[in-house]
Protein backbone atom coordinates (compact mmCIF):
# COMPACT_ATOMS: atom_id res chain seq x y z
CA UNK A 1 0.00 0.00 0.00
CA UNK A 2 1.44 3.40 -0.96
CA UNK A 3 1.73 6.37 1.42
CA UNK A 4 -1.33 8.14 0.02
CA UNK A 5 -3.66 5.20 0.63
CA UNK A 6 -2.07 4.39 3.99
CA UNK A 7 -2.65 7.96 5.19
CA UNK A 8 -6.20 7.82 3.86
CA UNK A 9 -6.85 4.67 5.88
CA UNK A 10 -5.39 6.29 9.00
CA UNK A 11 -7.58 9.38 8.63
CA UNK A 12 -10.64 7.15 8.17
CA UNK A 13 -10.07 5.91 11.72
CA UNK A 14 -10.85 9.41 13.05
CA UNK A 15 -14.41 9.73 14.45
CA UNK A 16 -16.94 10.91 11.89
CA UNK A 17 -14.48 10.79 8.96
CA UNK A 18 -15.49 8.89 5.82
CA UNK A 19 -13.43 7.88 2.75
CA UNK A 20 -13.96 11.14 0.86
CA UNK A 21 -13.05 13.35 3.79
CA UNK A 22 -9.99 11.22 4.49
CA UNK A 23 -8.78 11.70 0.92
CA UNK A 24 -9.37 15.44 1.16
CA UNK A 25 -7.12 15.54 4.22
CA UNK A 26 -4.31 13.84 2.29
CA UNK A 27 -4.70 16.14 -0.71
CA UNK A 28 -4.68 19.10 1.68
CA UNK A 29 -1.39 17.93 3.18
CA UNK A 30 0.09 17.53 -0.30
CA UNK A 31 -0.77 21.15 -1.09
CA UNK A 32 0.97 22.56 1.99
CA UNK A 33 4.55 23.74 2.41
CA UNK A 34 7.10 21.34 3.95
CA UNK A 35 7.31 23.60 7.03
CA UNK A 36 3.61 22.96 7.76
CA UNK A 37 4.12 19.18 7.56
CA UNK A 38 7.17 19.40 9.81
CA UNK A 39 5.25 21.39 12.42
CA UNK A 40 2.34 18.96 12.23
CA UNK A 41 4.52 15.89 12.66
CA UNK A 42 6.41 17.53 15.54
CA UNK A 43 3.18 18.20 17.44
CA UNK A 44 1.87 14.69 16.77
CA UNK A 45 5.11 13.11 17.95
CA UNK A 46 5.07 15.04 21.24
CA UNK A 47 1.33 14.76 21.88
CA UNK A 48 1.51 11.76 24.21
CA UNK A 49 4.40 13.33 26.10
CA UNK A 50 2.84 16.75 26.64
CA UNK A 51 -0.77 15.66 27.19
CA UNK A 52 -1.38 13.26 30.08
CA UNK A 53 -4.39 11.62 31.69
CA UNK A 54 -5.65 12.57 35.12
CA UNK A 55 -5.40 9.66 37.55
CA UNK A 56 -8.68 10.60 39.23
CA UNK A 57 -11.17 11.72 36.55
CA UNK A 58 -9.30 10.31 33.50
CA UNK A 59 -9.56 13.47 31.41
CA UNK A 60 -6.62 14.49 29.23
CA UNK A 61 -4.82 17.71 30.19
CA UNK A 62 -1.64 19.61 29.35
CA UNK A 63 1.16 18.50 31.63
CA UNK A 64 2.74 21.45 33.44
CA UNK A 65 4.07 19.81 36.59
CA UNK A 66 4.63 16.27 37.82
CA UNK A 67 1.25 16.33 39.59
CA UNK A 68 -0.95 13.39 38.52
CA UNK A 69 -4.20 15.36 38.90
CA UNK A 70 -5.73 17.76 36.38
CA UNK A 71 -6.51 21.39 37.38
CA UNK A 72 -10.16 20.52 38.09
CA UNK A 73 -9.44 17.56 40.38
CA UNK A 74 -6.70 19.46 42.20
CA UNK A 75 -8.89 22.56 42.69
CA UNK A 76 -9.89 22.54 46.37
CA UNK A 77 -12.60 25.14 45.74
CA UNK A 78 -14.61 22.72 43.60
CA UNK A 79 -17.64 21.11 45.26
CA UNK A 80 -17.01 17.51 46.27
CA UNK A 81 -20.59 16.45 46.99
CA UNK A 82 -21.45 15.89 43.33
CA UNK A 83 -19.70 13.67 40.81
CA UNK A 84 -20.69 14.14 37.18
CA UNK A 85 -20.13 11.19 34.85
CA UNK A 86 -19.56 12.11 31.19
CA UNK A 87 -18.79 9.87 28.24
CA UNK A 88 -15.82 11.77 26.81
CA UNK A 89 -13.50 14.73 27.28
CA UNK A 90 -15.43 16.93 24.84
CA UNK A 91 -18.56 16.52 26.99
CA UNK A 92 -16.61 17.68 30.03
CA UNK A 93 -15.34 20.69 28.09
CA UNK A 94 -18.87 21.60 27.01
CA UNK A 95 -20.09 21.47 30.60
CA UNK A 96 -17.18 23.61 31.80
CA UNK A 97 -17.85 26.21 29.10
CA UNK A 98 -21.47 26.45 30.24
CA UNK A 99 -20.26 27.51 33.71
CA UNK A 100 -23.25 25.78 35.31
CA UNK A 101 -21.48 23.04 37.28
CA UNK A 102 -18.88 23.42 40.02
CA UNK A 103 -18.36 19.83 41.14
CA UNK A 104 -15.99 17.05 40.13
CA UNK A 105 -16.06 14.81 37.03
CA UNK A 106 -15.44 11.27 35.87
CA UNK A 107 -14.78 10.53 32.17
CA UNK A 108 -16.22 7.10 31.39
CA UNK A 109 -14.46 6.72 28.04
CA UNK A 110 -17.54 6.19 25.87
CA UNK A 111 -20.96 4.60 26.10
CA UNK A 112 -22.34 1.08 26.03
CA UNK A 113 -23.70 0.37 22.56
CA UNK A 114 -27.36 -0.61 22.60
CA UNK A 115 -27.57 -2.67 19.41
CA UNK A 116 -23.99 -3.87 19.20
CA UNK A 117 -22.20 -6.18 21.55
CA UNK A 118 -21.72 -4.55 24.93
CA UNK A 119 -18.36 -2.83 25.12
CA UNK A 120 -18.28 -2.35 28.86
CA UNK A 121 -14.83 -3.96 29.02
CA UNK A 122 -13.27 -0.92 27.32
CA UNK A 123 -15.05 1.59 29.54
CA UNK A 124 -13.96 2.68 33.02
CA UNK A 125 -16.97 1.17 34.77
CA UNK A 126 -14.92 -0.66 37.42
CA UNK A 127 -12.94 2.52 38.11
CA UNK A 128 -16.16 4.52 38.46
CA UNK A 129 -17.66 2.02 40.91
CA UNK A 130 -14.43 1.97 42.91
CA UNK A 131 -14.34 5.76 43.14
CA UNK A 132 -18.00 6.07 44.12
CA UNK A 133 -17.62 3.36 46.75
CA UNK A 134 -14.52 5.02 48.21
CA UNK A 135 -15.98 8.53 48.28
CA UNK A 136 -19.33 7.43 49.68
CA UNK A 137 -17.49 5.72 52.54
CA UNK A 138 -15.49 8.91 53.07
CA UNK A 139 -18.71 10.91 53.16
CA UNK A 140 -17.74 13.19 50.30
CA UNK A 141 -19.92 12.23 47.30
CA UNK A 142 -23.66 12.57 47.89
CA UNK A 143 -24.90 12.54 44.29
CA UNK A 144 -23.75 11.00 41.01
CA UNK A 145 -24.99 12.89 37.95
CA UNK A 146 -25.14 10.76 34.81
CA UNK A 147 -24.54 13.45 32.17
CA UNK A 148 -24.75 11.36 29.03
CA UNK A 149 -26.05 12.23 25.57
CA UNK A 150 -29.81 11.96 25.04
CA UNK A 151 -29.54 9.20 22.45
CA UNK A 152 -30.16 5.43 22.69
CA UNK A 153 -26.58 4.55 23.64
CA UNK A 154 -26.42 7.32 26.25
CA UNK A 155 -29.73 6.33 27.81
CA UNK A 156 -28.78 2.65 27.78
CA UNK A 157 -25.48 3.44 29.50
CA UNK A 158 -27.27 5.56 32.11
CA UNK A 159 -29.65 2.67 32.87
CA UNK A 160 -26.74 0.24 33.25
CA UNK A 161 -24.78 2.59 35.52
CA UNK A 162 -27.84 3.34 37.64
CA UNK A 163 -28.26 -0.39 38.27
CA UNK A 164 -24.58 -0.83 39.14
CA UNK A 165 -24.39 2.20 41.45
CA UNK A 166 -27.70 1.73 43.29
CA UNK A 167 -26.19 -0.50 46.04
CA UNK A 168 -23.77 2.25 47.12
CA UNK A 169 -26.30 4.45 48.93
CA UNK A 170 -25.77 7.51 46.75
CA UNK A 171 -28.34 9.70 44.97
CA UNK A 172 -28.26 9.08 41.21
CA UNK A 173 -29.62 11.63 38.77
CA UNK A 174 -29.73 12.17 35.02
CA UNK A 175 -29.91 15.39 33.02
CA UNK A 176 -33.48 16.61 32.66
CA UNK A 177 -35.50 18.56 30.15
CA UNK A 178 -33.57 21.02 28.10
CA UNK A 179 -31.47 18.40 26.35
CA UNK A 180 -33.52 17.27 23.36
CA UNK A 181 -33.84 13.60 22.49
CA UNK A 182 -31.10 12.37 20.20
CA UNK A 183 -28.71 15.23 20.92
CA UNK A 184 -25.00 14.90 21.69
CA UNK A 185 -23.92 16.54 24.93
CA UNK A 186 -20.79 18.13 23.46
CA UNK A 187 -22.85 20.16 20.94
CA UNK A 188 -25.37 21.55 23.43
CA UNK A 189 -25.25 25.28 24.16
CA UNK A 190 -24.74 26.75 27.63
CA UNK A 191 -28.41 27.56 28.22
CA UNK A 192 -29.49 24.05 27.25
CA UNK A 193 -26.93 22.48 29.58
CA UNK A 194 -27.95 24.81 32.39
CA UNK A 195 -31.62 23.79 32.04
CA UNK A 196 -30.73 20.11 31.74
CA UNK A 197 -28.64 20.26 34.90
CA UNK A 198 -31.18 22.31 36.83
CA UNK A 199 -34.04 19.96 35.91
CA UNK A 200 -32.18 16.71 36.39
CA UNK A 201 -34.27 13.77 37.55
CA UNK A 202 -33.59 11.16 40.25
Amino acid sequence: MDTFNKLTDLFRQFPGIGPRQAKRFVYFLLSREPSFLEELTDHISTLKRDIVQCTECYRFFAKRTSAPLCPICSDKSRATGELMVVAKDTDLEAMEKSKTYEGKYFVLGGTIALIEKKNGDVLRIKELISRVEKEVKAGTVKEVILALSANPDGEHTADELRTLLTPYNVAISTLGRGLSTGSELEYADAKTLKNALKNRSF
